[in-house]
């Protein structure tokens, strides 16, 4: 993969602000460590950072194509186009001539052959921006599912772009604030897409472009979910599962060396990884590695098991033939500053799991030593069923995100930490049932199945693929970069997620269980004990030192009278802190609270955020 970057303005000539463009480019070198490279104009801008992985050569950029009157449009682009083959036959057919491999040169003479509607034909995971030199206007895009990211701020002048938020922040007329909106999405569950924390600062949609002239900025929808009738039968649903799933895995498998397989033992990742070694075997490739994590504790000092997800790892991997790693999560490593620093540095936003996010990020680093490139098992929930609150009644009937209402104890003690008149102002509760009342209006499910509890079962599929999946995609994203590792998600490939959203309820759990349609695809290829085990959620830290540390943390936070975060802390937080210490956070007060008044706390002074309400 690769970093995009860039700045867009019809009042200035950029092409003179050659340092801002490469400061901008170069907060992007953990995504593209093997160059840089840019191209100005007098009101275009494009930087890239690149990446090569063995036997894709589509990382160069930024791209200029040329005819005889001279460069016509310029692009660069990051991510993998999976139909580029396809796509570069279609364009030679019609006259087009190619002097790369690369995706970026396809996508360009696409554009140049088709227009903005070019993106209807592009299939895969991508971001890219493209400059019309002879229209002087701009063309931002991202993928459907929204796997890779591109964030954006409007100036007065034109736009400014990039992969994340760290290019956008590195321009000098780009301040760091956080007003009522960003602190809403940073203390509720509620992802809004589109929203990027920043006051100022926008996300392209998945599945939508963003138009920029001189005019002003436009945004369009070019693909999305729709409801629709299922009419195949149920082998027959099994079988097109089992097809694309396996067209999938052999289209992401780029490059000479199989992608190392993140295997957790569970039926997502064991069905990616057991397709993947079967595919290398077919290609004569090397064999697949794979690494899971375990976070039992052999000495016995946390007084807590863990899960047995590096056990059943191990089934699987014997079974199908990798070369199998672990890592351990041991005691207290999870807490060192050194490494949330890493964490918070690779996202710049705050975050509520902590323990969680640090341990994936110990997992992609251990993972990039085996390959430059690494499949996930990610979004096979959302798209099979596989988590209670996307399959049990109670939690689809809740009139909330469901995640949300199965989860709500993890995430109390926002009144205990902060200050009444903030939570007051912000509102989070009907921030929250707004969030959900408009992204339920999106697919008006009702409009077009007549049983409601079906077309509830379909709004809660909506928003597992539209809300829940941008957390997923998120941090693979930004913690596989900052790692220097590419992660694809099979499971959110759009075709896949377009076939079995419309499945019926009753289908997919069709024998009474959590993902029946993906267990009997695949049951030929795994190890019983491994396709009929029941899901496990990620392993993280048992050990109620944990806890206490972070409790502590925060009491030194509360007792800096210039911490950054002082402004929002309850008043009767800090008496009851210079009364009872760390006693104080003992109850009524998550760890996921914790981690994000510390998250917070720790944004605001290092990317120096000023708060505006």
């Amino acid at each position: 993969m690769s970093g995009i970057a860039g700045w867009v303005d019809f009042s200035r000539n950029v092409a003179q602000e050659r340092d801002v463009v490469r400061a901008m480019t170069a907060t992007l070198a953990r995504r593209g460590p093997d160059g840089e490279d840019l191209w100005l104009s007098e009101h275009a801008a494009l930087g890239h950072r690149r990446r090569s992985v063995a036997g894709d050569d589509s990382a160069a950029g930024p791209l200029v194509f040329q005819d005889g009157s001279g460069p016509r449009a310029v692009v660069t682009y990051s991510g993998q186009a999976y139909n580029v083959r396809e796509l570069r036959a279609q364009l030679r057919s019609l006259g087009h001539h190619f002097e790369t491999g690369g995706d970026a040169e396809a996508v360009l003479h696409a554009y140049l052959e088709w227009g903005p509607e070019c993106v209807t034909r592009i299939e895969g995971v991508y971001a890219f921006a493209l400059w019309d030199i002879h229209r002087q206007e701009l063309l931002l895009v991202r993928d459907r599912m929204g796997v890779k990211p591109l964030h954006y701020a409007i100036t007065p002048g034109g736009v400014l772009f990039g992969s994340e938020p760290k290019a956008v922040l590195a321009h000098p007329d780009f301040s760091a604030v956080v007003d009522a909106e960003g602190l809403r999405d940073i203390l509720s569950v509620a992802r809004v897409p589109g929203h990027a924390i920043f006051r100022g600062m926008q996300e392209v949609r998945p599945g939508h472009t963003v138009r920029v002239t001189r005019s002003g900025t436009s945004e369009r929808r070019y693909w999305g979910l729709e409801v629709a009738d299922h009419t195949e039968s149920l082998d027959r649903t099994i079988g097109t599962v089992r097809d694309l799933l396996e067209t999938v895995v052999a289209e992401q498998m780029v490059g000479d060396t199989p992608p190392c397989a993140l295997l957790s033992g569970g039926l997502d990742s064991s069905t990616l990884t057991a397709l993947e070694a079967r595919a290398a075997r077919k290609q004569g490739l090397g064999p697949v590695s794979s690494l899971a994590v375990n976070d039992h504790d052999p000495a016995g000092k946390t007084g807590a098991q863990g899960n047995d997800d590096h056990l059943y790892a191990r089934v699987l991997a014997e079974h199908v033939g990798t070369e199998h790693g672990e890592i351990s999560l041991k005691d207290l490593d999870l807490l060192d500053p050194a490494l949330r620093a890493s964490v918070l540095a690779a996202y710049d936003v705050p975050l509520n799991k902590g323990d969680q996010y640090a341990s994936l990020h110990l997992l992609f680093r251990a993972a990039r030593e085996h390959a430059a490139v690494a499949f996930s098992g990610e979004c096979g929930d959302d798209v099979f069923g596989g988590y209670n609150w996307n399959r049990l009644p109670e939690w689809i009937s809740t009139r909330t995100f469901p995640w949300v209402a199965e989860g709500r104890d993890r995430f109390r003690g926002n009144a205990s930490v902060f200050e009444p008149d903030l939570l007051a102002k912000l509102d989070l509760s009907t921030y929250e049932r707004d969030c959900h009342h408009a992204a339920v209006a999106e697919i008006a499910a009702a409009d077009h199945i007549d049983d409601a509890d079906e077309a509830r079962y379909r709004e809660v599929t909506y928003l597992a693929h539209t809300r829940h999946s941008r957390v997923l995609f998120d941090r693979l994203d930004r913690l596989g970069m900052a790692s220097g590792l590419d992660i694809r998600v099979p499971f959110a490939d759009h075709r896949l997620v377009e076939y079995t959203f419309n499945i019926p309820r009753a289908m997919k759990g069709f024998d009474g269980r959590e993902k029946s349609l993906l267990r009997a695809a695949m049951k030929d290829l795994l190890p019983e004990s491994v396709a009929m085990r029941v899901k496990t959620p990620y392993p993280n830290l048992r050990d109620t030192a944990y806890d206490r540390v972070l409790r502590e943390r925060l009491v030194d936070v509360v007792r800096t009278p210039d911490s950054p975060l002082a402004p929002l802390l309850s008043t009767g937080l800090k008496e009851e802190v210079a009364r009872s210490g760390a006693a104080a956070l003992e109850t009524g007060v998550s760890r996921a609270v914790l981690e994000t008044a510390l998250q917070l706390e720790s944004w605001l002074r290092t990317y120096g955020v000023r708060v505006d309400l």
